[in-house]
């Protein structure tokens, strides 16, 4: 560890009070578009409150203790003898850092279920999100043990055997993140390129609704952080601050969608292939209808008017 891991490291805990203050916002704009007057509640409303609480609590807890490391390094710490690396070297698994690599893992772990989750929403066939999940376990598994193993006194999550377990978790929650991501942006895609041209159309099958319901955001910070730590260079810190801001970003602009009545969900998919005429996928023609192009009621583009949940729960009376 060098000057150039202690810039990113500082570098990163800038970003990630930046990151945090988007997070804050949209979870603001959330709980706000949950209270909004004359919005009918559904039994989904209370499970997104807690969901992105939690997800924000966790990404709290990895802010301030990434913070609080710099701090004491930097600072409390600045004549320690042997200097910045020394104390790196000698206090990286003290128990606060531990406790914020667990709040990490488990925020990914949440986040990539609740990827795994929209991706079956979108294909509605549980036969799609099989192999992920297995995938899922097998990234719960290989984080607990990259816990341990960083936890240990001395040990460095960015060195020695801590750093070829993280490397071996950190490759299968990518890839796993890329094959769900790679699923749901295709499946998206594919639809929108039969879609008709309405406004209800477009608040499906945007560029930016496709990368958001993609949670393509994670996914790319990822892979941004993967090949610098997989390499062990020292810059690597700083896209794990930005990959973890980001697994804590994505579902909760997911989320925001959801509670705006914008996502996608399993009455938009149900409607989409019950419009086929047993073709798998819409024609241009069915589509257009569906969404509004020469029909007086637009099915898919008006889910919460037709009194579905964002959550997909049952219609609400």
């Amino acid at each position: 560890m060098g000057s150039v891991f202690q810039n990113a490291f500082y570098i990163g805990n800038n970003f990630n009070t930046i990151l945090y203050g988007i997070e804050l916002t949209v979870y603001v704009l959330t709980i706000r578009a949950l209270c909004r007057p004359g919005r009918r509640p559904c039994l989904g409303d209370k499970f997104l409150v807690i969901f992105s609480t939690v997800l924000l609590l966790l990404n709290t807890i990895f802010v301030a203790t990434e913070a609080v490391f710099g701090e004491e390094m930097w600072i409390v710490n600045a004549d320690y003898p042997g200097g910045q690396d020394a104390y790196l070297i000698d206090f990286a698994s003290v128990w606060y850092q531990t406790f914020g690599t667990a709040a990490s893992i488990l925020l990914n772990l949440l986040s990539d279920a609740f990827l795994i989750y929209r991706c079956y929403i979108v294909w509605a066939d549980v036969r799609i999100v099989l192999f992920p999940s297995v995938l899922f376990l097998a990234t719960f598994a290989l984080g607990i043990s990259q816990l341990v193993a960083s936890g240990i006194p001395h040990a460095d999550y960015f060195a020695g055997f801590a750093q070829k377990l993280g490397t071996a978790y950190t490759s299968t929650i990518i890839a796993l993140e890329i094959i769900v991501t790679a699923l749901i942006y295709v499946r998206l895609l594919r639809l929108a390129r039969t879609c008709g041209s309405s406004a209800a159309a477009r608040r499906y099958t945007s560029g930016a609704a496709i990368f958001i319901e993609s949670m393509a955001l994670s996914t790319l910070c990822g892979i941004a952080y993967l090949v610098p730590y997989a390499m062990g260079s020292d810059i690597s810190i700083f896209f794990l601050s930005i990959y973890v801001m980001s697994t804590c970003l994505a579902p909760m602009l997911i989320i925001l969608r959801m509670t705006s009545g914008r996502a996608w969900t399993r009455h938009t998919t149900d409607t989409i292939l019950t419009t086929t005429l047993g073709s798998e996928y819409p024609t241009a023609t069915d589509t257009a209808r569906t969404f509004g192009g020469d029909a007086t009621t637009t099915a898919i583009g008006k889910d919460e008017e037709a009194g579905y949940s964002p959550t997909d729960a049952e219609p609400r009376r």
